[in-house]
């Protein structure tokens, strides 16, 4: 299993961000300073088409914003980058490589998450060997995954009902207008991405999350 204080980070994880590089802004250390400092809790570089030498670049300034507030940095889907770059998560979709390998390669000094898109997906999650979190969605239609059907909240009760000791976190779609209602069927740790990325104030936005959250 990882080590204690990953897996201890994990446990306190409520809100964890997947954002591009921001390169349309040019603010990515910013951006990231400005989440982490606020309650953001893991965050996640999510960009497709990047090859792997600029992947690792960008990595690089999220590992330095992840280390000065104490954060968990993802790496998503690629065992060889996670290889590469050393974060404290590598989160594998039902498509990418098997967990068992993704072990092989990394060893146990890392947390794996598993993206679980139905009920038969999710209980499996939650008992499989090598995983330490898994996420449910999504939870709404959402553009950062276009054309996968959205299982809704009955997902979450699903999840919630498994009576778990393993974190889960509830994931598409999720913004402040809806937070209250993806909690009541059941999830405490969310998944966002637009929510911050487009705030006007990601800051504030990454606040108020974190004190909801919270309660």
């Amino acid at each position: 299993m990882p080590k204690p204080s990953l897996s201890e980070a994990l446990s306190r994880a409520r809100l964890y961000l997947c954002t591009d590089s921001r390169r349309d802004r040019g603010d990515l250390a910013d951006f990231l300073d400005a989440v982490l400092s606020n309650g953001v809790d893991i965050v996640q570089l999510r960009e497709k088409g990047l090859e792997a030498r600029e992947e690792l670049a960008l990595l690089e300034v999220f590992r330095d914003a992840c280390d000065r507030h104490g954060r968990l940095l993802a790496v998503n889907d690629r065992a060889d980058v996670a290889y590469a770059a050393r974060p404290d998560i590598l989160h594998l979709g039902q498509d990418d490589l098997p967990v068992t390998f993704a072990r092989e390669i990394l060893g146990d000094d890392i947390l794996i998450g598993r993206s679980t898109h139905t009920a038969e997906e999710a209980t499996a999650a939650s008992a499989e060997e090598g995983v330490d979190y898994f996420c449910c969605g999504p939870i709404l239609p959402t553009p950062t995954k276009p054309g996968r059907p959205a299982p809704g909240p009955g997902l979450l009760r699903h999840a919630a009902a498994l009576g778990t000791d393993r974190p889960w976190f509830g994931i598409g779609g999720v913004d402040l207008g809806n937070l209250d209602d993806v909690r009541a069927a059941g999830a405490t740790r969310v998944v966002v991405v637009r929510a911050l990325t487009e705030a006007e104030d990601p800051g504030a936005a990454a606040a108020e999350f974190a004190k909801r959250l919270a309660t």
